[in-house]
């Protein structure tokens, strides 16, 4: 058998002796399992919440999460009730509802779309009284977005603010 070079010893390099791994090793385990349960647990999003606002022209409902991860696809959903006649609704959208994110389509497609410092605009067109619109959009979180963002959303009759919905999105790696 071959002698052992003069930098190994058996005890140090076989044995392992001195040096402490396990705790290490269970700490890290023990990492792992918490990641993995918060994300069970749904800390890092993706349910959908409901916000909601109201005054006695009209209703809007906002239907999507508070809370998403890079890369992830969802939908968010926007429900107006007219309680009378809304001549020419549309609804104003903070930017963070693009900024960092890819819109893939919007449902059914509004009458016309603009920008309103820095905003997205979506004329819907006329709501009479008693009915309900609903606007889907379904988004994808663009890799390099990660923290928060105000995702506001106000329904105007035309010029006339009718209402507003604050929220805010938080986007985790």
């Amino acid at each position: 058998m071959a002698d052992l070079p003069d930098f190994l010893t058996l005890r140090h390099n076989r044995d392992r002796a001195g040096i402490h791994e396990v705790p290490f090793r269970r700490a890290g385990t023990a990492l792992v399992a918490l990641f993995c349960l918060a994300g069970l647990l749904n800390v890092f999003g993706q349910r959908p919440q409901s916000s909601t606002a109201a005054v006695s022209a009209a209703s809007i409902k906002v239907y999507a999460p508070t809370r998403v991860r890079l890369g992830l696809y969802y939908e968010a959903r926007f429900t107006i009730d007219a309680h009378s006649d809304v001549k020419n609704a549309t609804l104003v959208l903070h930017s963070g509802w693009a900024e960092g994110h890819t819109i893939n389509t919007i449902e059914p497609s509004p009458i016309g779309e603009a920008s309103r410092d820095g905003k997205l605009v979506l004329e819907l067109g006329h709501i009479p009284a008693g009915q309900t619109h609903l606007l889907f959009m379904q988004l994808q979180v663009n890799p390099t977005n990660v923290g928060r963002r105000s995702q506001d959303v106000a329904l105007y009759d035309g010029d006339t603010l009718l209402t507003s919905i604050d929220r805010t999105i938080t986007i985790f790696p």
